[in-house]
C-alpha cells in the first residue's frame, strides 16, 4: 500500500486543526456535513461567501464589533450570556449556525433557526435607562443581520474574491435574507444598495459604551486553541481594518496604520493556505 504523499498529511492535519476550533470534539461534535438538499444549492454565492474560514473569522469579528454598538444587542449578551467565561463557546456556537443553515439539509436548517427562536424570546430586559429591550425585536435583529451579512461578504471580497460581480453579491444577501426573516428581522436587505441604505439608515440606532468596548476588546483577545499568538494577532488587525471609521472611533479603536500590512499578508496567506487544504 503506497504511503500517502507529505502534502496529504499536511492537508489532514490543517483540517483537523481548523475542525477542532470550529466543533466541540471533546463532546463528540462532528463537522456538519453539505447537503444537495440545503437551502441554497451548491456554488451559489451564499455557500461560497461562507465556505470561506479566514475571511469568515475576520467578518465575524467584524461583525460582533459593529453589534455590540446597538444597546438592545449588547444589553442582551450582558444579561443573557456567559461570553465572559465562554466567549471561545460562543463564536463557535454562532459559527455552527451560519454552517448549518447555509450547509446542511434544509430541515435541520430550519430546526436550527427554530432553536434560535426559541432562545431569543427569552431574552428580555431593561437598559440601564429603564428602557425595555428583546431580543425578538425585528429591528434590533435587522441590525445584528445587516452588520453579519455585509462583514462577511466584506472580508470574502479582501481576501477570496476582489472582483466579485455585483450580480452574485446582490444574490448573497437575496439569499442570506431567507434565514434573517425566518429570525424574525425587518426590514431585511436583499441586493447590495439596499444593505448599504439599511446600514446608514440604523447607524442612528448605535451607541458608544464602556460595555461595547469590553466586549470588543474580549473579542479581539479570543485565540483559537493551539494558534499562535500571531494568528489571533493578524485576523484582529484585519477585522478593525475592515471597520467603518465610525465604528472604530466608537469603539476606541485606532487605524491599524504600520499593522495593516503585514496583517493583510498573514491573513490572506492563511486564507489561501486553508482553501488548499480543503481542496476549494
Amino acid at each position: 500500500m503506497a504511503l500517502p504523499r507529505p502534502s496529504d498529511l499536511l492537508r489532514r492535519r490543517l483540517v483537523g486543526k481548523v475542525r477542532a476550533v470550529f466543533n466541540d470534539v471533546a463532546a463528540g461534535q462532528a463537522p456538519v456535513p453539505i447537503s444537495d438538499d440545503a437551502l441554497f444549492e451548491r456554488d451559489s454565492p451564499i455557500r461560497m461567501v461562507h465556505a470561506g474560514v479566514v475571511p469568515m473569522m475576520v467578518g465575524g469579528i467584524r461583525s460582533l464589533m459593529l453589534q455590540m454598538l446597538h444597546p438592545h444587542a449588547l444589553q442582551g449578551v450582558l444579561d443573557h450570556s456567559d461570553f465572559r467565561a465562554d466567549m471561545h463557546g460562543r463564536l463557535r456556537r454562532t459559527a455552527r449556525f451560519i454552517a448549518v443553515t447555509t450547509f446542511a439539509q434544509r430541515d435541520a436548517a430550519m430546526a436550527a433557526i427554530e432553536r434560535v427562536n426559541r432562545i431569543h424570546a427569552k431574552v428580555t430586559g431593561t437598559l440601564p435607562d429603564g428602557t425595555p429591550y428583546a431580543a425578538t425585536d425585528p429591528r434590533t435583529l435587522a441590525w445584528v443581520h445587516v452588520a453579519e451579512a455585509t462583514s462577511f461578504l466584506e472580508a470574502y471580497r479582501t481576501y477570496t474574491r476582489p472582483d466579485m460581480p455585483l450580480r452574485d453579491q446582490d444574490t448573497y444577501f437575496r439569499q442570506f435574507a431567507v434565514i434573517a426573516r425566518a429570525l424574525g428581522a425587518d426590514p431585511v436587505p436583499e441586493s447590495r444598495a439596499e444593505a448599504e441604505h439599511l446600514f446608514a439608515e440604523l447607524r442612528g440606532d448605535l451607541r458608544a459604551s464602556d460595555a461595547a468596548r469590553e466586549v470588543c476588546a474580549l473579542v479581539l483577545s479570543q485565540r483559537p486553541e493551539g494558534a499562535p499568538a500571531s494568528v489571533q494577532r493578524a485576523i484582529g488587525t484585519a477585522a478593525i481594518d475592515l471597520l467603518p471609521p465610525f465604528a472604530r472611533a466608537m469603539l476606541g479603536l485606532s487605524r491599524p496604520r504600520a499593522r495593516v500590512i503585514p496583517a493583510r499578508a498573514a491573513t490572506r496567506m492563511m486564507a489561501e493556505g486553508l482553501r488548499w487544504a480543503f481542496r476549494q
